[in-house]
């Protein structure tokens, strides 16, 4: 009845508008009353060719193996955050623990990456309401910034997508959020259990005339479930719109107050006891005010224009202990020998950006085929003050830093970002069978140093980085229900001011605490082909098959140092390097039973061959190299991914769920090529179950259980050297020995919380 109400609401408001407007709009039954909308609510059927508000184009006419996944997904798994979320359903996204939080994972999709640690380059980019996420001080994505409970819907787009510019090397993730119009009424929930954790979490959405409004905001308390890495995680979201006829404008603010321990992670002689840490503590505070203004406009007959400002205001404070690499030492110029057993570093990020989006969408005939054009312009603008100091310090008997100096400066820095693009996307139907897509986009990234001390004059300089990225595609609809595409995109990655002030493999890197004058890094640039098909049989079955390959010219790689740190190296153009494979899924539903299974193939290896500083792996010569050879398999990316989601009703208010997920071997950082004696990290298989029942109107009782059988699983590995043999694990360099570390996963877990909405 709803979909049925706003779609008759929506051909009354835009009659003015094209046939081919109308045929967008019925294709999404369900989706916004503003054409601006259609891209950001639940039940899409319609996907955003640029990450600017506009119509989009309908999901047959998209070549590529776009997923989607809405408000309602999350709710019914209600997992801890949406890293949780993502590593459990779409396909080929794959987890690494590398910092032991469960606010900040590594998220693979394709063997891209979107993580919050510096030391690893970004493939993916990240929008949330068509802002880029990815911060300008290194790209990461910070995970623990967005609320899960304000999301609508999230669009997982894969490829080079010129129009998403910088960073789409392997694809895109596209985060939009409610409104008030569209999730009227309330609601507040509650759960605890296990490692402590307690959380609560509020929300509320209405409209008024033309004005429409949004909040949430939740509270998340864990003490975690190995020692040193607590989680307290504080987020708010709201928003006010006003829609009429012809204009949408929505103000939004995201808010954030975080502090994250990790554990990071441990060598297998510490498996013994795997809740221990290595060394500690390691703690990162994350602070985020966001704001966000996005509309549209009708201008006219088949005229759009929508757009975006943004103002982001990110600080990062860290705190990481970490082995001191000199010890034992002869100083050459005073030939005393170095007894510091332990550093701690002290960094903080402070970093203010800002930008803008315009974009116009055309739409009419071009003789008796229908047409979509899109024009737009971007323009990213980040300003970041970066601050570094360190202290010694001795261990503790449980591998505790105590100082026994004060904290000293040794990095005072400054870097700018000025991001350029512009942009077009062009969607002609041929007929009512096919569909021909062509875009592209220019990106200009310029990107500025500037030491603060005055003492590293080396520091400064300033790095441009220029290129048109193409696109084209083919749709062919034989049917209503069975559509094929074949596509083909380019896209680049500029370098970031961490990585080129870290690139120096005679002086690595503690990430995020060291910036030095090192040789310059060229661009990535990426190259995807990709052909598949997707259908439905019956009235609830669905299926979809790609084949994928990516190709990198100059892919940049950290190179672990192989002091046992995951943030301990230096960044390193290595060549060319491939990602290519096969994504599998089918869903489907008999009667109160609902399943859905996805199955990833991922190939990525290098394609050139280079030397690397590896002094951990024991194949390493005399002077810590080894050799990477063409068809080394890339570390950290399982080869086989699968996984199986399952809704079973019990009744009319009791409902059953488990995902299980598969995620196969790969090989440790360190060893590229892939000869250590320590050999590849174990694949392994979860099962998590989730339930909800209905004891009355709007209350709700749910629980959930991760992690079912209790697997003692690692999903990540580096190569490094363990300082801690002695008894019981403490200081001993002296009988130091290299060791491959893994990240390892949490323990079972099980929470129980009641929610209670309202209208």
């Amino acid at each position: 009845m709803v979909r049925d109400v706003r779609s008759r609401r929506r051909r009354a408001k835009f009659a003015s508008f094209t046939a081919i407007i109308a045929g967008v709009h019925a294709l999404s039954a369900g989706a916004a009353e503003n054409p601006a909308e259609v891209v950001q609510l639940p039940a899409i059927e319609v996907i955003g060719t640029t990450p600017l508000p506009g119509l989009g184009i309908p999901l047959k006419d998209v070549p590529a193996n776009v997923q989607i996944y809405t408000s309602k997904d999350l709710a019914r798994q209600r997992q801890s955050n949406i890293a949780e979320f993502l590593e459990q359903n779409p396909t080929s996204v794959t987890v690494n623990s590398a910092q032991g939080n469960p606010f900040q994972p590594d998220i693979s999709f394709r063997g891209f990456t979107a993580s919050p640690l510096l030391g690893l380059p970004q493939g993916l980019s990240v929008f949330q309401d068509g802002v880029r996420i990815n911060e300008p001080f290194g790209d990461v994505v910070n995970w623990d910034l967005i609320p899960q409970s304000a999301i609508s819907s999230m669009q997982l787009l894969p490829g080079s997508i010129p129009a998403f510019g910088l960073n789409t090397l392997g694809g895109a993730l596209a985060v939009y959020t409610k409104r008030g119009n569209d999730y009227p009424g309330g609601a507040i929930q509650a759960y605890g259990g296990s490692f402590g954790r307690s959380a609560i979490e509020f929300e509320q959405g209405g409209k008024h005339d033309h004005w429409d409004y949004f909040l949430t905001g939740n509270y998340f308390d864990d003490n975690g479930w190995a020692q040193h890495n607590p989680s307290r995680v504080k987020q708010l979201f709201g928003n006010v719109g006003y829609l009429t006829d012809k204009t949408d404008l929505v103000l939004s603010l995201t808010a954030a107050d975080n502090t994250l321990q990790g554990t990071q992670t441990l060598p297998l002689s510490f498996f013994d006891d795997v809740r221990q840490a290595y060394t500690f503590p390691d703690t990162n505070v994350n602070k985020l005010t966001f704001l966000t203004l996005k509309g549209s406009q009708v201008l006219g007959d088949g005229v759009l224009m929508g757009g975006n400002i943004y103002y982001r205001k990110y600080r990062n404070e860290n705190v990481s202990s970490n082995v001191n690499d000199h010890f034992g030492d002869v100083d050459p110029d005073t030939g005393e020998i170095d007894t510091v057993q332990a550093t701690n570093d002290r960094s903080v990020i402070d970093q203010e950006s800002h930008g803008f989006g315009l974009q116009f969408t055309l739409t009419g005939d071009i003789g008796q085929m229908k047409n979509q054009f899109v024009v737009g312009a971007t323009g990213d603008f980040g300003t970041a003050r970066f601050t570094q100091e360190a202290q010694d310090a001795e261990f503790t008997a449980n591998r505790d830093t105590v100082s026994i100096s004060d904290f000293a400066l040794v990095t005072n820095a400054k870097t700018m970002n000025r991001y350029y693009g512009a942009f077009f996307a062009d969607t002609l139907s041929l007929n009512e069978q096919w569909t021909l897509s062509v875009s592209g986009r220019y990106n200009r990234a310029w990107v500025k140093i500037e030491d603060q001390t005055g003492t590293a004059p080396l520091l400064n300089g300033e790095h441009a980085y220029s290129r048109f990225n193409p696109a084209v595609g083919i749709n062919f609809n034989p049917s209503a229900k069975l559509t094929t595409y074949a596509s083909y995109s380019e896209g680049l990655r500029a370098p970031t001011p961490i990585e080129l002030t870290c690139a120096d493999p005679d002086a690595p890197c503690k990430l995020p605490n060291n910036f030095l004058a090192d040789p310059e890094l060229k661009a990535v640039v990426s190259r995807t082909v990709e052909a598949g098909a997707r259908g439905k049989w019956g009235e609830s079955s669905t299926w979809s098959a790609s084949l994928y390959r990516t190709e990198l010219d100059d892919d940049i790689q950290f190179i672990s140092s192989g002091a046992g740190a995951v943030n301990a190296g230096f960044f390193q153009n290595v060549g060319k390097t491939r990602r290519q494979g096969v994504e599998l899924a089918a869903s489907t539903k008999w009667g109160a039973l609902g399943m859905s299974v996805r199955y990833g193939y991922i190939d990525a290896t290098f394609q050139s061959a280079f030397a690397e500083n590896s002094p951990s792996n024991s194949t390493a010569d005399e002077n810590g190299t080894i050799q990477v050879n063409p068809g080394n398999r890339i570390p950290a990316i399982p080869q086989h991914s699968a996984k199986l989601r399952l809704d079973y009703d019990v009744s009319s208010r009791w409902s059953l769920g488990a995902n299980v997920v598969y995620s196969g071997s790969t090989y440790a950082r360190g060893d590229e090529n892939n000869r250590d004696i320590g050999g590849r990290v174990p694949g392994y298989t979860v099962v998590n179950l989730d339930t909800r029942y209905n004891v009355a109107k709007g209350l709700e009782l749910f629980a959930r259980v991760n992690n079912l059988f209790d697997k003692r699983y690692s999903n990540f590995g580096i190569l490094g050297e363990n300082f801690f043999n002695g008894p019981h694990h403490t200081f001993d360099p002296d009988n130091a020995a290299m060791e491959q570390f893994r990240g390892v996963g949490a323990p079972r877990g099980a929470w129980a919380g009641v929610r209670y909405a309202w209208l």
